[in-house]
């Protein structure tokens, strides 16, 4: 059977600097999903062409759009790249031009293009889940992700922050406190 290796980490996109290659439908979704779950996000678009919502979009939450074709001048001192336009040969140069200056990059619906994966995302306050079927069934994390929104009660916020309230009162060294704190979220599994 066929095993996800995929290491998942939460960035701190605020603190990145993220290029979408594209203005369409496509670049759309990926700005939308990003800013939802980062609305923070520092981002800078390129694209001959913007569709009208991810103009609106982008002016709400500060996007820097640049109504021009993409040329690997724009990555300089980029984090992070989402590559997608409709041509293929300009999402595999950006995927070389990422390559080339160690840049992380995502070229959408090409996973042999992908540095990353950006999955379904559950949030309930400090709680966030990520989802990924390494890139097979978009669909599928997206049933696993409102399946998650439903089960995790609206609440689930209070308990980690009396918890992390009730960890720093905790003595003793790390693993002391690792001990205590599972014995007194143990009920929440049974």
């Amino acid at each position: 059977m066929e095993q996800n290796e995929l290491y998942p980490i939460f960035l701190k996109t605020k603190q990145l600097e993220t290029l979408i290659v594209g203005g369409g439908f496509v670049a759309l979704e990926k700005l939308t999903f990003l800013l939802k779950s980062s609305p923070n996000s520092k981002v800078t678009m390129v694209s001959t062409f913007f569709r009208e919502e991810t103009e609106a979009l982008a002016n709400k939450f500060d996007i820097k759009m640049i109504n021009i074709k993409y040329d690997s001048s724009f990555l300089k001192n980029k984090h992070m790249v989402i590559a997608t336009t409709d041509n293929v040969d300009v999402n595999v140069q950006v995927y070389r031009d990422c390559k080339q200056r160690n840049i992380l990059v995502n070229v959408a619906d090409n996973p042999p293009y992908c540095d990353f994966f950006m999955g379904g995302i559950v949030t309930k306050g400090n709680v966030k889940i990520a989802i990924s079927t390494n890139g097979k069934s978009p669909t599928t994390a997206k049933r696993l992700r409102q399946f998650f929104e439903e089960i995790i009660p609206e609440d689930i916020n209070e308990l980690v922050q009396n918890l992390n309230k009730y960890r720093k009162t905790i003595k003793g060294s790390f693993e002391n406190k690792v001990v205590q704190l599972n014995q007194l979220t143990k009920s929440l599994i049974s």
